[in-house]
């Protein structure tokens, strides 16, 4: 781990001692407890090669989760593929904010149904599935590598019977009508998407990170379509870039949606909106 560090460090990465830390135990499988008491236990030559095999990826800018081809997102492990984005923590929060809205929908008796749109991993869904046992939901996506790594993660996690995949693009090849709608759109402008860290450009999905060239396409297609999807007691949640709260609530409005709710994330960013129709 010590030697992953330094040559982490030697070729300037942000946070050597962290991804060394997780590459390793995430490769060995070793716990925190058990690094703390099995320190000192040698490795086997095959854990050696693997660690080295990994550490030369990593120097090669591959992402540590990528290497590892899984993450945690929100209590889940969840696989990851070519075809999908790595869950990052910021999305935590749009399911943070749609989770008291899904529970208060099973409280007045109903059993909500709600779509993920451009599930990628099926992280936002599966999340929200996993805390509400009543909910069903279903996961959109172009990508038929992302659909099935959204299956296999619902499968993989014990939530197979309430999820279903559709292909997409948005709603083109979907006639229900869901109490919600979620969304991580690709929402990052063109120009700034070339520039972005090898991390990004060399392992994500550019169809999930191009947002067009002002960034909005996703967000004018959601919500040229959104209105006949939606229950009329339903919501939109969306995570946005940080800059355009404003862009988006416009869209959104002009289609007939009323802003509810906003959030910021852990860098106080703005980060999720949430919409309702406006029923007047």
């Amino acid at each position: 781990m010590a030697d992953a560090r330094r040559r982490f460090e030697a070729v300037g990465l942000d946070d050597a001692a962290t991804d060394a830390r997780v590459l390793v135990c995430g490769l060995l499988k070793l716990s925190p407890t058990a690094l703390l008491l099995e320190g000192e236990k040698p490795v086997s030559p095959e854990g050696v090669a693997q660690v080295e095999a990994a550490v030369l990826r990593r120097l090669a800018r591959e992402p540590v989760h990528r290497i590892l081809g899984r993450r945690d997102f929100y209590g889940l492990d969840l696989a990851l593929s070519s075809g999908t984005l790595e869950p990052r923590p910021d999305t935590e929060i749009l399911v943070d904010v749609i989770l008291p809205h899904l529970k208060s929908m099973v409280m007045q008796g109903r059993k909500p149904k709600l779509v993920d749109l451009g599930t990628g991993t099926g992280a936002i869904a599966l999340a929200l599935l996993h805390e509400c046992p009543e909910a069903e939901a279903m996961g959109i996506d172009i990508s038929e590598d992302a659909l099935k790594t959204a299956a296999d993660n619902a499968e993989r996690n014990g939530l197979g019977s309430r999820f279903v995949t559709r292909s997409g693009p948005w709603f083109d090849k979907t006639a229900e009508r869901f109490d919600i709608i979620v969304s991580n759109p690709p929402y990052i402008r063109s120009d700034v998407v070339k520039g972005l860290e090898p991390e990004v450009t060399k392992f994500d999905p550019m169809v999930a990170l191009d947002g067009g060239p002002d960034g909005l396409d996703a967000y004018r297609a959601i919500a040229q379509s959104a209105a006949s999807h939606l229950e009329d007691q339903g919501l939109i949640g969306l995570e946005i870039g940080f800059d355009q709260r404003r862009d988006v609530t416009q869209i959104f409005e002009l289609a007939g949606f009323l802003l509810v709710e906003e959030h910021r994330d852990y860098g106080h960013n703005d980060r999720v909106l949430v919409f309702a129709k406006r029923l007047d």
